[in-house]
């Protein structure tokens, strides 16, 4: 990459040129008094030529620039939104118009200060009787009237898509609320958050292929965690009675509009409950995310509406195979199939017919190595998970706290990947003996946060709600 074209070099003289006439073209810093949605409040009630009597500090990213000769608009731009600002020789003075102003382009960041009042034409604007140069971009914003288009640029670049996109920018706002109000229902629960390791000597807690490294001073071999769920379960060994952790998971997995190989995820645990409880939890939750994201319990997504307002419907996986499969009893060799098979079934005849909120249940303990077997049907798991526009949203059930039934699941998924599942459990030895040493019977969840929030944000796409999703090298 040539790191600087025509634009750069032309831009680049322009801020040696302020470096030389005493103009930092980086300042250090910029004591505002207002932003720009503060001043819309406090101020508009302005009526045109009306000027404030206070003076305001603003500072912002200049995306227009109109007039020429001895005057100027700009529009300004930051994170509550914009704001207009004059810029006029007999104002701002001879010296900062023709050293400052005369080399201002479009991305600059620059302060202002004076009063506000509303222009001609109705504009609440900043009439500049300061002026700073805060700092000088090199290189052109993303074009005003095509904007940032491309989807992998976007992702690629992100900080020109926050810059160019306004929208974005409130999508990532809203994650942030969504995160917040999480937290906020666990934790009014009496929820417990807490941290566990990223770096784990036995990838556990799902089933996924890990990222590998290497710890130099112990010479031993770590993974990136997969998911927390041990460490968490530890927790309840250890006297935790209700516990979650906001979490960063990697999975060195395929990547589409549904999975990125570092993801968010919410994991909750309490002692003294079944999965039935974490249906209940999980249900409320999502209820309340959509509540604070969106107002409502009723929410558009890719021109589906979703009603989160009735009781999640629940439905057992072999039931779903036949909706989607009614010939599957004649055209299967045997029938009902083995676990795995089945789970490939629903995977191919079920899943995807699960707009509205679903929960599945009675998953084949073949594939639910970390779960309590029903008590009426020992080959069949305790297990949930939670199915929203064909997507699954979530994963539960009561957990399995038998330490010699957990360690021949663990013997049955060694033996898995002898046969080439490479996303079969690990042994935990670590983690039998914290169960052999009592573990209270308990409910447990995850919760894809990524894919709550591309729901409540109606994106298409999982890289539309991660901030710097993964991308291939660019070339």
């Amino acid at each position: 990459m040539e790191l600087l074209n025509e634009y750069a070099k032309e831009r680049l003289a322009k801020a040696e040129a302020l470096q030389a006439a005493g103009i930092p073209p980086y300042a250090y810093a910029f004591d505002r008094t207002h932003n720009s949605l503060e001043i819309q409040a406090k101020w508009g009630h302005l009526q045109i030529g009306e000027h404030s009597e206070e003076s305001v500090r603003f500072a912002g990213r200049i995306l227009t620039l109109r007039g020429q000769g001895k005057a100027a608009f700009a529009t300004l731009s930051d994170q509550a939104g914009k704001m207009q600002a004059y810029l006029k020789l007999d104002i701002l003075g001879e010296k900062p118009f023709t050293e400052i102003f005369k080399r201002l382009d479009l991305g600059d960041f620059i302060g202002v200060e004076g009063p506000v009042f509303r222009t001609k034409s109705g504009e609440l604007t900043v009439e500049a009787r300061q002026l700073t140069l805060l700092a000088k971009a090199l290189l052109p914003p993303p074009d005003k009237w095509h904007g940032l288009k491309d989807v992998e640029l976007r992702s690629r670049q992100r900080y020109l898509d926050l810059s160019a996109n306004p929208e974005v920018r409130e999508s990532f706002i809203k994650r942030s609320k969504i995160l917040s109000g999480i937290r906020a229902f666990l934790e009014g629960r009496g929820f417990l958050e807490v941290e566990t390791p990223i770096l784990q000597g036995v990838a556990g807690g799902a089933a996924a292929r890990p990222f590998v490294t290497h710890h130099n001073t112990l010479d031993m071999e770590l993974f990136l965690r997969i998911a927390p769920e041990l460490y968490l379960k530890r927790l309840l060994v250890g006297g935790f009675e209700k516990v979650f952790e906001m979490n960063r998971n990697f999975r060195n997995e395929g990547i589409s509009i549904k999975h990125n190989p570092e993801f968010t995820m919410v994991e909750v645990y309490e002692a003294y409950v079944s999965g039935e409880a974490m249906m209940v939890l999980t249900e409320e939750l999502i209820r309340s995310a959509a509540l604070k994201a969106c107002g409502t319990l009723k929410v558009s997504y890719q021109g589906v509406e979703l009603d989160f307002e009735k009781p999640f419907r629940r439905a057992r996986m072999i039931d779903l195979v036949l909706e989607g499969y009614p010939e599957a009893p004649q055209k299967e060799k045997a029938w009902p199939p083995s676990g795995p098979r089945l789970a490939e079934l629903f995977d191919q005849h079920g899943e995807a017919a699960l707009m509205q909120p679903t929960f599945v249940t009675d998953f084949p303990i073949e594939i639910s190595p970390l779960a309590k077997r029903k008590p009426d049907a020992p080959g069949v798991a305790d297990r949930f998970e939670l199915f929203i526009y064909g997507r699954e949203l979530a994963n539960g059930f009561s957990e399995l706290n038998d330490p010699m039934d957990q360690w021949q699941r663990f013997k049955d998924q060694l033996q898995a990947r002898a046969g080439g599942d490479e996303e079969a459990h690990q042994m935990d030895e670590d983690y039998v003996r914290a169960l052999m040493h009592g573990m209270p019977p308990a409910g447990g969840l995850g919760l894809g946060v990524d894919r709550l929030v591309m729901l409540l944000c109606d994106a298409a796409s999982i890289r539309d709600v991660i901030l710097f999703p993964q991308l291939r090298k660019e070339e």
